[in-house]
């Protein structure tokens, strides 16, 4: 009986906690988005009641994320034409799009959809996503305003125009960052509460119109009216296909808050039901025109650390956020927009951290597809530099299995394994026997130049050789192209006198060799391992 009230206080706490750092940052993302302050803290409301309704993770706090807000502002931008009505509007039915597709995800089971994007591509394009972000929020605070997408004409013509920056609002920008690096160090310290609230009491003697400093303006929640944009059917399709970029990277960042979390604490995982959750979640924030929502790093990691037990965590933070607006909402409504970026500043400055790319450089892996990433952010843009990130990795991934690599095995004195020649220099061949393997799985890109390497290494020893045992115990299943080539090679190999032998075939593989026309022989398919296959062969050949 104890228990359970000692878990509600732990969640209250843990709400009282993160609802001042969840507040300002709702705010201020608006900005990354193009969107009235509102639409921030409407997402909020929508992640924090929605999600732990429906979704699994005790520690998940969803709510409006960088990312999100900026893969949404690139995305809308050229539907709208700059027209600040049609960027809500545009913003507000791509929202309940992902929504839809979220759900759509989760009813299909398609929970593992983050394994596509590579974790080098998202560590690449979260950091060059950063820049990006940093550098419009600058650009935001001196007020000159780059006519770029790509970064690096973007910050060209802002240096190019330093003579035409509002000075004070860099001033004001920089001294707000600098009070957020240092008050950080002081645990469980609402620093972004409390720079916006000293933004706010400076304002009583300073007029921040003297420096051209502009403010957030009114948070009206009653501007907040629910309903379902009319569009034309063309621009939906658009935001539907726009809406697959928003749900890959929103679940991405989701999915690896949520999974992390888990797995520390040994919690169940349920990704299928968390793409409902967030779908349901995305879906309601954008009937009430708010922003996209999703299980932000930097949010559930503070509920977590702020001792949260359960998902009432975040109920209890939609609780104290209530009180919060309805009680400040006219305050926050004179905060400085230089404040709002240097919030948005500090909060992506902990995503430089060039540490992250270091397993990379150790491990000399995917380097490349850890630069490509990041270039293709500063080059393209936010929503083409994910997908050409995306596409990049798996070109790269294509490229590695397409390569034509076959082993030669040989038999280890002593036992029943048969192990690659060049590296165990104690095994030895198999007299009248080639035995080979590929290194990869056989598919469509690398099927044809296997079964040629595999015929002209047989044909090299055709006088020593009269039966080729290919392993395929690499490739899970083959495809009509790999089918191809397999039927290819052993009408090859007959006509040179050749018997082909194909072992340890999986299962799948094995029904997809069995529906060939014209049909590979029995004796040609073996599902047993090789060294079983060899002692078949040779027990045959005795035979004759």
């Amino acid at each position: 009986m104890s228990r359970m009230p000692a878990t509600w206080r732990a969640d209250l706490f843990a709400g009282l906690a993160i609802a001042g750092l969840l507040l300002p940052e709702a705010v201020a993302y608006s900005r990354i988005g193009h969107l009235p302050p509102q639409a921030g803290v409407v997402a909020l409301f929508a992640g924090l009641l929605l999600y732990p309704l429906a979704g699994n993770s005790r520690f998940a706090i969803v709510s409006s994320t960088s990312s999100s807000a900026a893969v949404m502002a690139a995305a809308v931008w050229a539907l709208s034409d700059g027209n600040p009505v049609h960027v809500w509007i545009f913003s507000t039915a791509l929202v309940m799009v992902t929504g839809v597709l979220f759900i759509i995800a989760g009813v299909g089971k398609l929970g593992d959809m983050t394994t596509y994007i590579a974790k080098p591509v998202l560590r690449g394009f979260t950091f060059g996503l950063a820049l990006v972000i940093i550098a419009k929020q600058v650009a935001d605070m001196v007020h000159v305003y780059p006519p770029y997408t790509d970064l690096f004409r973007y910050t060209a013509f802002l240096l190019a125009h330093m003579r035409d920056w509002n000075v004070y609002g860099l001033l004001l920008g920089f001294t707000a960052w600098l009070f957020l690096m240092m008050a950080a160090r002081i645990p469980f310290l609402p620093v972004t509460l409390m720079v916006i609230a000293l933004s706010i009491v400076a304002g009583h003697w300073i007029d921040w119109s003297q420096w051209h400093i502009t403010l957030v303006g009114s948070l009206d929640m009653g501007m907040v009216h629910p309903g379902v944009p009319v569009l034309p059917e063309a621009t939906w399709l658009r935001l539907t296909e726009l809406g697959f970029g928003m749900v890959l990277i929103l679940y991405a960042e989701s999915y690896g808050s949520i999974r992390m979390f888990s797995l520390k604490y040994g919690d169940a995982f349920e990704p299928n039901r968390d793409l409902v959750a967030l779908g349901i979640a995305n879906m309601i924030s954008g009937f009430f025109q708010g922003m996209p929502v999703g299980a932000g790093y930097s949010g559930t990691s503070a509920n977590e650390a702020a001792g949260a037990q359960s998902r009432a965590a975040g109920l209890a933070a939609a609780a104290v956020l209530g009180v919060m607006v309805w009680i400040f909402r006219p305050a926050l409504s004179q905060t400085p927009n230089p404040v709002l970026g240097a919030i948005v500043v500090y909060v992506l400055s902990h995503t430089l951290n060039p540490a992250a790319f270091r397993p990379y450089v150790r491990l000399h892996r995917d380097r490349s597809v850890v630069i490509a990433a990041i270039l293709a952010v500063m080059f393209l843009g936010v929503l083409d530099g994910l997908m050409a990130g995306i596409l990049f990795s798996l070109v790269v991934t294509l490229r590695r299995f397409s390569q034509p690599l076959l082993v030669q095995l040989g038999h280890l004195e002593g036992g029943h394994d048969y192990m690659d020649l060049a590296l165990h220099t104690e095994a030895h061949p198999v007299p009248g026997l080639l035995i080979l393997r590929p290194g990869e799985p056989l598919f469509f890109a690398n099927a044809d130049r296997i079964a040629q390497l595999a015929f002209e290494q047989t044909c090299r020893q055709k006088a020593q050789v009269h039966t080729l045992v290919l392993s395929l115990e690499e490739s899970p299943d083959l495809d009509s192209t790999a089918l191809e080539s397999m039927a290819n090679l052993f009408a090859r190999l007959r006509q040179e006198g050749i018997q082909l032998v194909l072992a340890r075939i999986k299962d799948r593989a094995f029904q997809g060799l069995q529906r060939l026309e014209p049909a590979l022989p029995e004796q040609c398919l073996s599902l047993f391992s090789v060294a079983e296959t060899v002692q078949a062969i040779l027990n045959a050949s005795a035979q004759k």
